[in-house]
């Protein structure tokens, strides 16, 4: 099945920086103006879309320089982009990196073009030579452009792209970094029987007898996300792109997926009381809202709570999975990551899911790519950050 295009045309394309509080809407609700129709293409809430992009409300503005832009064409804005200038990224890279992101446009060279020359000509002024992306607005966050996969079922903050954006962005200049990729899971009744762990070991048994687990609690949340925080900031720090989660991102973060999270979404693996290992699964909130449209009536609101309380989900993504930097390299670093996914699925017996998304994982992380292909094969995604030297 192939996803929809649109025709190019030749009007010319201005790209003015967003300014006033209409342009901020228009920026926020341009995907699910412009992708409408398109094969694949289930619009996101954009209430979480302003989690993202809104100033007020997205916490990368506290440490990031960010300005926002939109294409038009005959009086209608027809793409946008965000240049980006993350301090924190900088400091944690030891490089001077710009970054694109939030890079949606109607596939056509003209707009995507424009877009990216009005990012660098920003990027340029503030004394950045080279350029990486796109992320919305980190690589906390939404990352990639869709390259496969455009007609699977959406996933919760995982960006979705017409076919052939990809290709534009590397006709204007820029070459693949890095591949993201995400793997469908199906949950079935032998899943866990095909998913071997070595020597059938288990947590808190036998060797791993000093190994432990812990539940997630509503009322600790504030306390364990300080701790995931740290441990997910010391299991990626030596990965492509990975930019340290500052402890006001953590506390916006729960905020927003509270409402979405059971006790069974997280395990925590302590060793003698020692925080090693983490993993979280996330349900997916297009499962309730993929038929709402971006900004559901008062009934679409009545019904998505109804499902939100309910727990009315099928499928889920783990978001989160991750080892201590100090057992990097040893048999048990080696073996946690399979651990906690034999967990999650122990604990998901009683969860509504048909399906899990792992991902995304990162093309060059052999270790997790590994795991992930033990399970399935292929990935039924895959995202791409490019990067380009810009002339100063």
């Amino acid at each position: 099945m192939q996803c929809e295009a649109s025709n190019p045309q030749s009007a010319e394309i201005d790209v003015r920086p967003v300014i006033t509080r209409g342009d901020l809407r228009r920026f926020i609700t341009l995907p699910r103006h412009i992708y409408k129709g398109m094969a694949g293409f289930v619009p996101p809430l954009d209430m979480e879309q302003r989690h993202l992009l809104s100033p007020k409300e997205s916490p990368v503005f506290r440490h990031a320089e960010i300005q926002y832009f939109l294409a038009w064409r005959d009086g209608k804005p027809v793409g946008r982009i965000a240049a980006i200038v993350d301090l924190k990224a900088i400091e944690h890279w030891q490089e001077v990196i710009g970054q694109f992101g939030a890079l949606d446009a109607l596939p056509e060279f003209s707009i995507v073009s424009a877009l990216l020359q009005k990012a660098e000509e920003w990027l340029r002024k503030r004394q950045i030579s080279k350029v990486r992306g796109p992320v919305t607005l980190s690589g906390n966050a939404e990352t990639g452009t869709m390259v496969d996969g455009q007609c699977s079922a959406p996933m919760i903050a995982i960006p979705w792209h017409p076919e052939g954006l990809d290709e534009l962005i590397r006709q204007a200049g820029y070459k693949k970094a890095q591949d993201l990729l995400s793997y469908r899971l199906e949950l079935t009744d032998d899943t866990e029987e095909r998913f071997k762990v070595p020597g059938n070991l288990k947590l808190g048994e036998g060797r791993l007898s000093s190994i432990t687990t812990r539940d997630l609690s509503k009322k600790e949340i504030t306390t364990q996300g300080e701790v995931l925080r740290k441990l997910y900031n010391d299991a990626w720090s030596h990965k492509y792109n990975f930019v340290p989660m500052q402890d006001y991102e953590m506390t916006a973060m729960i905020e927003q997926i509270k409402p979405l999270l059971r006790p069974e979404h997280y395990v925590q693996i302590d060793q003698k009381g020692e925080p090693v290992a983490m993993a979280m699964v996330l349900p997916n909130l297009y499962d309730i809202a993929g038929d709402l449209g971006g900004a559901p009536s008062p009934l679409g609101w009545m019904r998505l709570g109804y499902r939100l309380a309910t727990h009315k989900f099928r499928s889920a993504r783990v978001i989160l999975l991750g080892v201590t930097s100090k057992l990097r390299g040893t048999m048990l670093g080696s073996l946690l990551p399979s651990l906690a996914i034999v967990e999650l699925m122990r604990r998901g017996h009683n969860l509504p899911y048909k399906w899990v998304e792992l991902g995304w994982v990162l093309e060059s992380d052999v270790g997790m790519r590994n795991l992930a292909e033990s399970l399935v094969p292929h990935p039924h995604k895959r995202h791409r950050l490019y990067e380009r030297e810009i002339l100063t």
